[in-house]
């Protein structure tokens, strides 16, 4: 059987708006992993594999990005990185080719939320363990893991924040909110999360971002011999993570998502 070629893949597997949804395309996507995972689509859409095999097979690479996180030095911050590249490629991969195939689950929508929650909980866990020096020559300071586990239930709460609107929408009898309604109904909050989504800092604990900060922290720290870098990073991810958490919760609130 012969491939399809990426131009005939294109226009099935992205269909017009994929790449401009708001919440629901990575800038790494846009980037550059949908041209990556095109090419791998390739070789995916004549076999038997299915989309949900291929969200599972992203979950456990996600996952993979915490211990990959504890091997020391630079060599463990690269593979973090790769992990979650892997994780982010197949999150591609999976909807273009159910879309290609024309097999669709809700399933498969509930399963790859799961990966998503896992990826960035995965990261910012190893992220704290790493800080932690669980194989240097002193004594492990569990400080640093604590910080990261902070972090990563700030990470998954915000998500879990954003989900459960669907949810109490749904009980409520309403239909899915509409775009315009995460706007703050409150002027000041409006200019408030306009500020904050301008800045982006939020993104610096999701999977992606979190992993490439590690790299960059594990490079600095070469320099110094030390983590001092890695573990500043990781107070800093924990306190984004709990302000987050509680200005997302605000923001919901104070628009008409619930409304």
């Amino acid at each position: 059987m012969s491939r399809p070629s990426v131009a005939e893949l294109r226009p099935v597997v992205h269909p017009e708006g994929v790449k401009d949804r708001r919440s629901g395309e990575h800038w790494a996507g846009r980037l550059y992993m949908r041209e990556v995972s095109l090419r791998v689509d390739r070789y995916l859409v004549g076999t038997r594999i299915t989309p949900n095999q291929l969200t599972y097979l992203m979950t456990v690479f996600g996952v993979l990005a915490a211990p990959a996180l504890l091997v020391p030095g630079i060599a463990g911050a690269v593979l973090g990185v790769v992990m979650v590249q892997l994780y982010l490629l197949l999150d591609c991969v999976d909807g273009e080719v159910a879309r290609w195939k024309q097999q669709f689950s809700l399933g498969g929508v509930y399963l790859d939320r799961v990966g998503a929650y896992l990826t960035d909980a995965a990261v910012l866990v190893g992220l704290g363990l790493r800080a932690a020096d669980l194989w240097g020559p002193g004594r492990i300071d569990w400080l640093w893991a604590f910080l990261g586990t902070l972090a990563a239930l700030g990470a998954i709460l915000i998500k879990a924040e954003t989900d459960l609107v669907g949810v109490a929408r749904h009980q409520g009898g309403l239909p899915p909110v509409e775009e315009a309604a995460s706007e703050p109904r409150s002027s000041g909050m409006a200019l408030a999360r306009r500020a904050a989504a301008a800045l982006k800092f939020h993104r610096l604990i999701l999977g992606i971002e979190a992993s490439l900060l590690i790299l960059l922290l594990a490079i600095l720290d070469a320099s110094r011999g030390d983590l001092f870098f890695t573990r500043l990073g990781t107070a800093v991810l924990a306190g984004i993570a709990l302000l987050q958490t509680v200005l997302h919760l605000v923001s919901i609130l104070a628009s008409s998502r619930l409304r």
